[in-house]
């Protein structure tokens, strides 16, 4: 690993930790040069994960495309970088948990839009936007009167 710092090629670990169920580690590391101290993560990748779009199109899975999209949805929302980092880590574990290793654009989406759901429903609004591609204001309303509908079942006080 080269330090950020000073660009020497060689580092020693002084810390590791595993992160996020074990599937990623944060290791803690020093300039052997310089003594710079900088934090690093190693992550599984995702060996194989196709993703079919909609014209057909097969390209392979992408984390930062998914971080880019969530990110946006998230944008001005009291919503931390590390709560986004975990929430694509879980969606991740269960795209890999999934039968197949080809998933389309939509399934992603839908999972997606599930776990944002629980985090920020602004986010999740925005997020399904984008995804369900509302035609018109009616689609979107639609959309909103259902969130709104949920959140009185589950609270039938909640005006």
């Amino acid at each position: 690993m080269r330090c950020p710092s000073c660009s020497h090629p060689d580092t020693k670990v002084v810390d590791s930790r595993d992160l996020e169920e074990e599937i990623s580690i944060r290791r803690r590391r020093e300039c052997i040069k310089c003594g710079y101290r900088f934090t690093t993560f190693e992550r599984v990748e995702m060996a194989n994960l196709v993703v079919i779009k909609k014209d057909k199109r097969r390209e392979p899975y992408l984390r930062e495309k998914m971080e880019k999209g969530i990110l946006r949805a998230a944008e001005k929302r009291p919503i931390t970088s590390e709560t986004i980092n975990e929430l694509i880590t879980h969606i991740e574990s269960e795209l890999r948990g999934m039968s197949t290793n080809e998933l389309t654009s939509k399934q992603i989406g839908a999972i997606v839009m599930k776990h944002l759901k629980k985090i920020d429903k602004v986010a999740y609004i925005r997020y399904a936007s984008v995804y369900k591609e509302f035609e018109d204001l009616d689609s979107l309303e639609e959309e909103l009167h259902k969130l709104l509908r949920q959140r009185k079942e589950k609270n039938p006080r909640a005006i």
